[in-house]
């Protein structure tokens, strides 16, 4: 599903990537962990075509087709759904306002017919009550006032909603509580553990993988992937941090 070769990538002049690769195959969940300034945001941000980040080599091969051709609206329509370590506030625009016209633009780039108001809503309160999450914060302007876990909730609604291919997932354990952390985890696993679907989970704590138990977890350090293994890499990790367990 997601090829990335030899990727080399920077930002204001400063190579952050430095020839980083990695192959998911549809069907498996992949965890990226790694220390404070590896790259691991700056992978999230190039995947999903955030502008600055200058890919300046290597390739990155998505269900055939070339990533960095596309705009990031495109990138969305072919399936690709980006959850940020810091959700943005977008005052004055409700979330059904948003997430409708999100999705029926997505529909109208695969010749799908728009969702009406009411089709729309039936949809998007039914993912609220997955993720707990009452309906009142629909109406709401997009992540304004939330707490840090109520905008990671709100993310996972969003992402149950356009219902992606393939999920970045930066940092979506940050700011949960354990109940917040279980919910968004079983979210999760329920909207993407299907055999045509994969996710990278990039993290910084072994604890969502718990919940979301990773097929692949990877060490990424000054830019690259230096280790692989199963979930038992990222105990590991977590019992002896990164320079330890790398002795």
């Amino acid at each position: 599903m997601l090829k990335i070769d030899n990727l080399h990538a920077e930002i204001d002049g400063k190579e952050i990537l430095k020839g980083l690769s990695l192959e998911v195959n549809a069907g498996e969940v992949h965890a990226i962990m790694g220390p404070n300034g590896a790259g691991k945001s700056t992978l999230g941000y190039v995947l999903g075509g955030r502008p600055g980040y200058e890919v300046t080599a290597g390739s990155i091969t998505f269900a055939g087709q070339d990533l960095l051709e596309l705009e990031p609206h495109e990138r969305a329509a072919a399936g690709v759904f980006l959850g940020f370590q810091y959700p943005v506030e977008i005052p004055g625009v409700s979330n059904v306002q948003f997430l409708r016209e999100a999705l029926n633009a997505q529909r109208a780039s695969r010749d799908e017919k728009p969702l009406s108001g009411g089709e729309f809503l039936k949809l998007a309160r039914g993912q609220a009550d997955l993720l707990s999450m009452d309906h009142d914060m629909l109406k709401r302007p997009v992540n304004v006032g939330f707490s840090g876990g109520e905008k990671k909730r709100n993310e996972m609604v969003q992402m149950g909603i356009v219902d992606p291919k393939f999920a970045i997932l930066d940092e979506t354990d940050s700011g949960l509580d354990i109940d917040a952390l279980r919910i968004v985890g079983d979210g999760i696993n329920r909207i993407m553990r299907r055999p045509d679907k994969a996710v990278l989970l990039i993290t910084h704590y072994q604890r969502l993988l718990d919940y979301v138990q990773p097929d692949f977890v990877h060490v990424l350090e000054a830019g690259r992937i230096t280790r692989t293994g199963g979930a038992e890499l990222a105990h590991q990790l977590e019992r002896e941090g990164y320079a330890q367990a790398a002795a």
